[in-house]
């Protein structure tokens, strides 16, 4: 069959690629470095397109009350994030291409761009409001609520708007780690407490402050308060004490076979945490490269506002802040029979 035969697909064709490689048109003209801006910006858009994909899979896993931690569906959730941090590592990587731009290769075009920025990046707000980004944790947040000059288009504002109404993918892994079976008085009938049993307290979280407390070096001390606190009375951020408990639980006892997927979950998910983060800095850095102190083109403080952003904008910075409270291996408690039973693949 030749290319010219019906119902013959062409490389091209299926790719597009005619509207693709015909999409850059520098408004300084082909003889700066505008070409590589907007090739690398439309490769940023791209795969923020795929990480929503991605993201969408995740977030309907995750959207039933029950998913097995042994079964197909958390280990495609989990490749799938996983897919996504390979995408965030490219995405980093991509700055690096953009820096062979010099400062003042980018003057050359800079002032044509005003007043767009790639703070009006639809799919990157996308992204982070289905990740779980809330808007009154964002650095400045009224930068983001306008529709003004250098702000979002009218119906970009909605979109962002109606997204942030719907299940993020941490409200969901909250909630599925609220689910978790662990700590069923049942369950712990036969378990032989090391302490005395705190009165109210179930009985492997009464050892366990215990063996925490004996863990702590002089001036550490403060910290069994704040065990006290995120374990046993509030929690942390917008995960419930039962998450925050289900969380430590899974990260310490991580050996047993079911909890394998669970564990690669949570460390992806802070993988994902810091790959942004990283990008957030690579983007600072380079902003203070290019053009200094100087106001972004959007109107925002430039490298300034990137910089507030890298510090407060952390979704899953629950989960980073959890080893706080891990012991030595060695003094994990032996878990009951009844527990070890329902933690085999055998349920």
């Amino acid at each position: 069959m030749t290319n010219e035969e019906p119902n013959s697909l062409y490389y091209g064709d299926y790719l597009e690629l005619d509207k693709i490689l015909n999409s850059q048109h520098p408004k300084s003209g082909f003889a700066t470095d505008e070409m590589l801006f907007i090739v690398i910006h439309q490769a940023y858009e791209l795969w923020f397109k795929q990480i929503i994909h991605e993201l969408d899979r995740v977030r309907e896993i995750f959207s039933t009350d029950n998913v097995q931690d042994n079964a197909g569906e958390m280990s495609i959730a989990v490749h799938k994030l996983k897919r996504v941090v390979k995408i965030l590592e490219v995405l980093n990587q991509q700055v690096n291409i953009l820096e062979t731009m010099t400062p003042m290769d980018f003057l050359e075009f800079r002032n044509l761009l005003l007043p767009s920025s790639g703070f009006q990046s639809l799919q990157f707000r996308i992204i982070e409001a289905k990740l779980g980004l809330k808007m009154e944790h964002r650095y400045k947040a009224d930068y983001y609520k306008n529709t003004r000059r250098g702000g979002f288009s009218s119906e970009d504002f909605s979109t962002i708007n109606q997204v942030e109404k719907d299940a993020t993918l941490k409200e969901l892994i909250v909630k599925w780690a609220e689910r978790t079976p662990f700590f069923d008085e049942s369950l712990w009938k036969e378990y032989q407490n090391l302490f005395p049993v705190e009165q109210g307290t179930q009985k492997f979280w009464s050892d366990y402050k215990q063996i925490y407390q004996s863990s702590l070096s002089n001036a550490e001390h403060g910290r069994l308060d704040e065990l006290e606190r995120v374990f046993y009375k509030e929690g942390s951020g917008d995960f419930s004490v039962h998450a925050m408990r289900a969380v430590l639980f899974i990260m310490m006892y991580r050996n047993l076979p079911i909890f394998h997927l669970p564990f690669d979950l949570l460390t992806t998910l802070i993988d994902i945490d810091e790959l942004l983060s990283q990008w957030r800095y690579k983007h600072m850095l380079m902003t203070r490269r290019m053009i200094g102190m100087r106001v972004g083109t959007g109107g925002t403080s430039g490298a300034g506002y990137l910089e507030g952003a890298l510090r407060q904008h952390y979704i899953f910075k629950e989960l980073t802040e959890i080893t706080t409270f891990l012991i030595e291996r060695s003094k994990l408690p032996n878990l009951p029979k009844a527990v070890i039973e329902r933690m085999t693949f055998n349920i």
